[in-house]
C-alpha cells in the first residue's frame, strides 16, 4: 500500500504516538535499523517521542550518546555506510549546525563520490519551529539550508497520517533524509490507517480545495492556513490549501494545476522570509508558468529577527493566522 486509502480502517492518535509507532514497526520489521542520540533510549527523548524503544530493542540498538551532535551526525554516516539503517536524533534542529561538516560535505556527496559503491540510508530527526518561549538558538527553522544541497531530502509533515507514512518512507530510502516534526504539533491528532502504508516524497497534499487563492502551507502553518481559510469562506473567499510535506524534492506540479483555476499564490512558512524555502517556490512558479498568475505571489513568513524569549515578541514574529487572513485579502485586491 502506497497511501491510505478512505476506506481502511483508522485509528486517532497524536503525532508522537504516530512517530514512536513507525520506529517500533520499522525496528521489528528490519534489525539493521537503530536508534542513537542524546537521551533517546533509557528518558526516552525529552518529548516522550522513542518512549519504551530502549526496553523492547535494547541498548545496541537504541544508543544513549554523549552530547555531541558532531558525534552523533559523523557515527550515523559511518553506520549507514557499513550496512545499517540509523535514526539519528538532534534534540533541537538548531544544533544540526554543529555536524554541519559530516552533513553537508560527506552524507550528502558520499553515494554521488563513489558512483553509487557505496549508498547512505540515513535519517536524521529533529524537531524544528517556534511557540514556547524556548528563545533564539531552540526555535528555528532551517529547511532552506538544507534543500540547497544536493544529495539531501527534506521532509516535514505535520500531521499523524502524513508522519506516519512519510517517515517510513524515509527509513527505508537508500538516500539520506532529514525529517523535521514541529515541536509545537507533537499533540496534533488524526486518523492513521491500521493497515502498514507509505506516502511518497515529492507528492503534496491537497488539504482544501478552492477556486479563489492557491495557499502552500508549510509543516504547522498548514493548521494556522486551514483556520484562515474557513475564516475567509465566510467571506466569500475560498482556498486552496495545498500542505507540499516535503520541502525537497518539491510537488510544483500540484501548484501549478491549483494556479490553473486560481490565478493568486501565497506561500506560508515559519522560517524567516529572508532567503528561504517561499523565495524558491515563488521564483519556480514564475519561472516555469508565469502565465497563471493574475495577481503578485505573496509570502507570509517570519520576521527577520533572532527568535525572542519573551512569548509576547516570540508571537509577534511568527505567523498567524490574523497575518494569513489578511495577505490572502490583500492578494484577492480587499
Amino acid at each position: 500500500m502506497t497511501a491510505p486509502a478512505t476506506e481502511t480502517p483508522t485509528r486517532r492518535m497524536n503525532v508522537k504516538r504516530a512517530i514512536n509507532e513507525t520506529l517500533r514497526e520499522e525496528m521489528q520489521r528490519d534489525p539493521t535499523v537503530i536508534i542513537l542520540g542524546c537521551d533517546v533510549g533509557v528518558r526516552g527523548n525529552p518529548f516522550g517521542v522513542t518512549k519504551g524503544l530502549y526496553e523492547e530493542f535494547g541498548a545496541l540498538r537504541v544508543l544513549d550518546t554523549p552530547i555531541s551532535e558532531a558525534a552523533i551526525v559523523g557515527s550515523s554516516l559511518g553506520a549507514a555506510a557499513t550496512g545499517l539503517r540509523p535514526i539519528a536524533e538532534i534534540l533541537f534542529s538548531d544544533w544540526i549546525t554543529i555536524g554541519m561538516d559530516q552533513l553537508v560535505n560527506q552524507i550528502a556527496k558520499i553515494r554521488y563520490m563513489f558512483g553509487g559503491a557505496i549508498s547512505v540510508p540515513l535519517v536524521i530527526r529533529a524537531p524544528v519551529g517556534a511557540g514556547g518561549g524556548q528563545a533564539a538558538q531552540h526555535s528555528q527553522s532551517f529547511e532552506n539550508w538544507f534543500s540547497a544541497v544536493p544529495g539531501l531530502q527534506v521532509v516535514m509533515p505535520s500531521t499523524p497520517v502524513d508522519v506516519k507514512g512519510l517517515l517510513r518512507t524515509a527509513i527505508r530510502s537508500d538516500d539520506p533524509v532529514l525529517f523535521f516534526e514541529h515541536k509545537r504539533g507533537y499533540e496534533i491528532k488524526g486518523q492513521v490507517p491500521t493497515d502498514e502504508y507509505t506516502i511518497p516524497f515529492g507528492q503534496a497534499d491537497v488539504v482544501r480545495e478552492g477556486s479563489d487563492v492557491t495557499v502552500v502551507a508549510i509543516s504547522i502553518m498548514r493548521h494556522k492556513a486551514m483556520a484562515a481559510a474557513e475564516a475567509l469562506a465566510n467571506e466569500g473567499i475560498e482556498c486552496e490549501i495545498i500542505d507540499p510535506r516535503t520541502i525537497y524534492p518539491f510537488d510544483y506540479d500540484t501548484v501549478l494545476a491549483s494556479l490553473a483555476k486560481t490565478g493568486r499564490l501565497v506561500v506560508v512558512h515559519e522560517a524567516n522570509r529572508r532567503s528561504n524555502i517561499g523565495g524558491e517556490i515563488v521564483s519556480q512558479v514564475v519561472e516555469r508558468e508565469f502565465g497563471l498568475l493574475r495577481r503578485p505571489p505573496r509570502i507570509v513568513a517570519g520576521l527577520d529577527v533572532p527568535m525572542p524569549y519573551n512569548r509576547a515578541l516570540e508571537a509577534l514574529v511568527i505567523p498567524d493566522e490574523a497575518r494569513i487572513k489578511d495577505t490572502i485579502l490583500a492578494v484577492m485586491g480587499r
